[in-house]
């Protein structure tokens, strides 16, 4: 049996896509056997053919296919195209924006084989200066959407550990950076791993939440690092703004049901109701909160099938 499947999706970022393969390769331990599946999720036609030039190069070496996905499915569904294909025990979620430190895979593989209540972990991240990234958050809930983060750090440390620190042995909490997720396969196939509905954003709290339903739960395993280039295949703009809270106000309502779906929804209906008017560029938010943040106004919707 494959010990770890590694999942990465390019999007019209091949240079990243090939720096990160590389990375991979170089500290993968020889102990462990691997497979790497990578999903273009709708790329152009340049950023495809480099990748896929690439991996040509590898293939009478190691385990590694890609897959050319049509339309772009998003974070969750670009990866549950590569589940497909997973035959690992684990499955590493890879962002192709990471560069590792060091072996991330032993330290996150011998943590999982020795932590049966463990459903999900992830290494400690930096940014490009090495300077440390929260790479463990809080569930997106209404206490989080109202008091932020800092203030339920503060009120209770043991329910809600400090993102902005960087520690030194393995911590729980309610769920790890997206950027790189390290789960035991059977876990994540019993609870039908990342929810397609939710196209970016809150992808993390949603699986993590589904975990804990089964009793099992996320950690931190800081002796692995890697690298973050934050945001690479992701610009800033209001639609993306606008994806956010749609994701957003979907994982409350699922979660946490109608009541709290439209408490927030009302909050954020008054907040950028006034954000607006001193700020046109956010009359398309307002006017997609004024709908109640239908999953049909998600950028999911506005996707092409490329030739």
């Amino acid at each position: 049996m494959i010990a770890i499947s590694v999942v990465i999706i390019n999007y019209n970022t091949a240079d990243f896509t090939v720096k990160c393969i590389n990375s991979l390769l170089q500290h993968a331990p020889e102990n462990l056997s691997f497979q790497y599946i990578i999903v273009d999720n709708a790329s152009s036609q340049d950023s495809y053919d480099r990748v896929s030039a690439y991996i040509k190069t590898l293939q009478d070496e190691i385990d590694i296919c890609l897959i050319r996905s049509k339309i772009n499915t998003g974070f969750g569904g670009g990866n549950m195209l590569g589940v497909q294909k997973a035959k690992g025990k684990y499955i590493a979620f890879v962002n192709n924006d990471v560069e590792l430190e060091n072996d991330c895979f032993t330290s996150l593989y011998r943590f999982m084989e020795k932590t049966p209540q463990a459903g999900v972990c992830g290494p400690q991240a930096f940014n490009r200066n090495n300077k440390l990234l929260p790479t463990i958050d809080h569930f997106a809930s209404l206490p989080r959407e109202f008091f932020g983060r800092k203030l339920l750090e503060k009120i209770n440390a043991n329910k809600y550990p400090k993102r902005k620190k960087e520690y030194n042995t393995p911590i729980r909490a309610q769920f790890v950076a997206g950027s790189f997720m390290f789960f035991k396969a059977e876990y994540f196939n019993t609870i039908g791993g990342f929810d397609t509905n939710i196209f970016l954003y809150y992808e993390e709290t949603d699986i993590c939440k589904r975990l804990l339903n089964i009793n099992k739960e996320a950690y931190l395993v800081p002796e692995g690092k890697f690298i973050h280039y934050h945001g690479a295949s992701t610009e800033k703009s209001i639609k993306i703004k606008t994806e956010l809270k749609i994701s957003l106000l979907y994982v409350i309502k699922k979660h946490y049901g109608v009541v709290s779906f439209y408490i927030l929804l009302t909050y954020l209906q008054i907040r950028y109701f006034f954000s607006s008017i001193f700020k046109p560029k956010y009359w398309p938010l307002f006017w997609v909160l004024l709908l109640q943040a239908p999953l049909t106004k998600s950028i999911k919707h506005n996707q092409k099938i490329i030739d």
